[in-house]
């Protein structure tokens, strides 16, 4: 191996050191408290390296952020080997639920903090995680549509209303907003709510 390599080696895993500190830090304190200062002492180093390697810590997260996706993206790969269009439609809210309910920290990253959005904004680049994950619904819907499922809805704005629904449901838990009811039946009766959507999806499009 030569230099250059090998100091691309070292620059690559130096990153992904930060990067899984500062997602440990994360999970256990919060995004307000996983400071650069505490991501540098994570990694017992001056916080003038983090800076050799990321703009400021929202660019962290930016990454964090991506990193989450590549694993919601594998979550959903199996879905893709159910050949009914519907089925395939159902597994994919499954999933997607389930996911969320199973990885707060990661669902957080995807979908509700702030941070790499601005990243991202400052960099005046294109949300392209969001775009992938919300083109594989799209891909799903247009295959139920093709199939007589749904009459032919404008298919952003299909999509848009199925995620918002599950998305709704998953922010409502995590922000933890079911404590309008008096039971312990969150979980159960998120899935309840779920099946009566997909229902309703069955006989109302």
């Amino acid at each position: 191996m030569g230099i250059a390599e090998r100091k691309e080696r070292e620059r690559e895993e130096m990153q992904q050191l930060i990067l899984d500190t500062a997602h440990k830090l994360f999970l256990e304190n919060g995004f307000e408290k996983t400071s650069i200062r505490a991501i540098a002492d994570g990694i017992e180093y001056s916080p003038a390296t983090i800076y050799l390697y990321f703009r400021d810590k929202n660019e962290i997260f930016l990454a964090l952020h991506q990193r989450a996706f590549e694993k919601l993206k594998t979550a959903f790969q199996p879905v893709f080997q159910i050949r009914d269009p519907f089925a395939q439609l159902v597994e994919l809210g499954h999933v997607y639920l389930d996911w969320g309910i199973a990885n707060p920290g990661l669902y957080e990253l995807c979908f509700l903090m702030e941070a790499p959005m601005d990243a991202l904004a400052c960099r005046d680049e294109a949300w392209k995680e969001g775009q992938t994950s919300f083109g594989m619904l799209r891909e799903v819907l247009a295959g139920c549509i093709e199939a007589g499922y749904f009459g032919r809805h404008d298919l952003d704005t299909m999509a848009l209303t199925i995620w918002s629904y599950i998305h709704g449901l998953v922010a409502i838990y995590l922000r933890k907003r079911m404590n309008v009811f008096e039971d312990d039946r969150d979980i159960e009766r998120m899935r309840e709510s779920y099946t009566l959507y997909v229902k309703m999806l069955r006989n109302g499009l």
